[in-house]
């Protein structure tokens, strides 16, 4: 199967590419690199997954906000790249947990987007290197936000 095959097989719905909210591009290709950059929690009508993890909401529900940025990062692609298919593997993941000081499990959390990119492009292409790290806040007190780096066929 394909990329575009198995995330077809998903069934799942893209939300809408998130429109940069400052200076910079959601996406640059350079050579045969696809940066994105930092992505939201971005839901299908364009409202964002508020809170942080450990007071607000519980580690599941990180790990499902994880899930909709990862979402949110296939839109940006699929709107500026046009297929999955174009895509060769996933180099780099950062992900950023907006957590209170004792949570540790950020790694947990930002599986939520790593696994929906192994569902897309398997395992071998879709896991790539990986930080997962806490912070103090994130824009829009957002859970997760997550940047990765791709490389083109």
């Amino acid at each position: 199967m394909t990329a575009d095959e198995r995330f077809e097989a998903l069934q799942l719905t893209l939300p809408p590419a998130p429109a940069p909210l400052g200076v910079y591009k959601p996406c640059l290709v350079d050579g045969k690199y696809l940066y994105l950059s930092g992505h939201g929690t971005v839901q299908e009508d364009k409202s964002l997954i508020i809170g942080r993890i450990g007071q607000d909401m519980d580690i599941e529900a990180g790990k499902l906000a994880a899930r909709q940025v990862g979402l949110a990062m296939l839109s940006t692609i699929r709107e500026n790249i046009g297929s999955f298919d174009k895509i060769k593997r996933v180099i780099k993941v950062l992900g950023m947990v907006n957590c209170t000081a004792d949570f540790t499990r950020h790694p947990y959390v930002i599986n939520g987007a790593s696994e929906l990119f192994a569902s897309v492009w398997g395992t071998e292409n879709g896991v790539g290197v990986r930080s997962a790290v806490g912070m103090g806040s994130l824009p829009d007190n957002i859970p997760v936000e997550i940047e990765a780096i791709f490389e083109l066929i």
